[in-house]
């Protein structure tokens, strides 16, 4: 009898990566093949990799070395954004055996008939005009959380960013499988979900490459808000233009959606943004935070910004720290600016030094933990609910409110993927909340 061969997976990058490399694993047990963990011995090992930050593009070697570590015999793939864009940087890396496009990685065992060596690495890639087709996608990987993409592509034109060029046009699952996908997540006893894509709120357009608008984002979160059986949804990320005030009124009364927005804002100097081709300024970013604030005063809010863009003076960065500053937001993920092949930003004037883009990450890193800090003093004294993560860290497990502050409390395992509402009570040394249980096991 034919041993089963042994695949593994290593992700890089966003939740959207996340979700398709749990679907690809998925396809690769199908098939016949054992999953195993990226630091086992392994026949495969496949690495899904990221085009976003400079340090992505660094890492793929290492994660490489790491496989031939674990086995140099084995037959090493590269999918995902960065094997788009570069395809033939990577097929160069020493061990690397095949490099896979955008369309070309949902495929992957149709080009796995040899898995012998190869001297040189062997790429199927397409043009990405090509990539005008959608595959739905859902991790369940962490018991107690899953990742669901409803969305792929982006239309939008911003100077920094390589993702258009990376995964293609804006495009879209239909309404009938996200829901399918969102019934199947719940069947696992997943009590969250998390939406992701790369434009979420552009949902609704190009199903299956067409540029018909079936359904709205709004559409899309009002039918999930009634499936069954899922406790939490949460939306992961959506750009401050396609954030309508439909869309936080209804997660304002939702049965299921809970008080947690991810906003990116990148600059908070007009200047910037202009340069940057975002599509709002921040007069309307003031408006969705205070909308947002308006209905759910209890909401947590993050927010995405990026540091040392072409021609940002001291002036404008302190601008942009200041606006954060002054704004009812709960913490930043702070992009330190790094410069991507055909971009229209790499070409601009005005480039920052390192050193200085590193201070200016540095002062925002420091605003963020301030902000985090008073958000969580905000909210000692309320009870909320929480879900229990599976991890065993030092005798604690941790959790999370629904509106996203982060608790722990000693191990527990009856606890893990439970719903409980609590009593926050204080914050510990580490900066995370401690609570006291008002109702046990509210939801199992």
């Amino acid at each position: 009898m034919r041993t089963r061969k042994k695949v593994a997976f290593y992700t890089l990058g966003c939740k959207l990566n996340f979700s398709e490399t749990s679907t690809i694993a998925r396809n690769f047990v199908t098939e016949g093949f054992d999953r195993v963990d990226f630091s086992e011995k392994a026949d495969i090992y496949v690495i899904n990799t990221c085009s976003v930050t400079e340090n992505a593009d660094k890492r793929f070697k290492t994660i490489v070395k790491q496989a031939q570590k674990a086995n140099d015999k084995a037959f090493i793939a590269a999918v995902g954004c960065y094997a788009q864009l570069k395809p033939e940087q990577l097929a160069d890396v020493d061990g690397v055996d095949l490099v896979l496009g955008a369309t070309e990685k949902f495929k992957i065992t149709d080009y796995l008939n040899d898995l012998t060596k190869n001297d040189f690495g062997e790429v199927h890639s397409c043009e990405i005009e090509e990539a005008d087709f959608y595959v739905g996608s859902y991790s369940i990987g962490d018991r107690t959380r899953a990742f669901l993409k409803v969305q792929d592509g982006c239309d939008y034109k911003c100077t920094y960013c390589t993702i258009p060029l990376a995964r293609g046009i804006s495009r879209s699952d239909t309404m009938e499988n996200v829901l399918k996908n969102a019934r199947d997540i719940s069947a696992e006893n997943i009590k969250e979900i998390v939406l992701t894509g790369v434009n979420i709120g552009d949902y609704g357009k190009g199903e299956f490459g067409n540029k018909k608008h079936e359904h709205t984002f709004l559409d899309l979160v009002t039918e999930l808000d009634k499936v069954e059986g899922i406790e939490r949804l949460r939306i992961s990320s959506i750009e401050p233009n396609l954030l309508k005030n439909e869309t936080i009124d209804l997660v304002s009364k939702s049965r299921a959606f809970v008080p947690h927005f991810h906003v990116p804002l990148q600059s908070g100097n007009d200047e910037m943004l202009k340069k940057m081709k975002r599509r709002y300024l921040s007069e309307l970013y003031v408006d969705r935070v205070s909308k947002i604030k308006e209905v759910m005063p209890h909401a947590c809010i993050g927010v995405d910004v990026i540091v040392g863009f072409p021609g940002e003076t001291d002036e404008h960065f302190l601008e942009t720290y200041n606006f954060l500053n002054e704004l009812d937001i709960s913490y930043l993920h702070v992009f330190t600016y790094s410069e991507r092949d055909n971009t229209e930003a790499s070409e601009m004037d005005g480039v920052v030094p390192n050193n200085v883009r590193s201070k200016r990450s540095k002062m925002l890193r420091g605003l963020s933990v301030k902000k985090r800090r008073a958000f969580y003093e905000s909210q000692i004294g309320s009870e909320r609910t929480v879900l229990f993560e599976s991890e065993n860290k030092e005798g604690f497990i941790y959790g999370f409110t629904e509106n996203y502050v982060k608790v722990k409390t000693p191990w527990n395992p009856e606890l893990v993927n439970t719903l409980h509402r609590v009593e926050l009570t204080k914050i510990d040394e580490d900066g995370l909340v401690r609570f006291e249980f008002v109702e046990i096991f509210a939801s199992n």
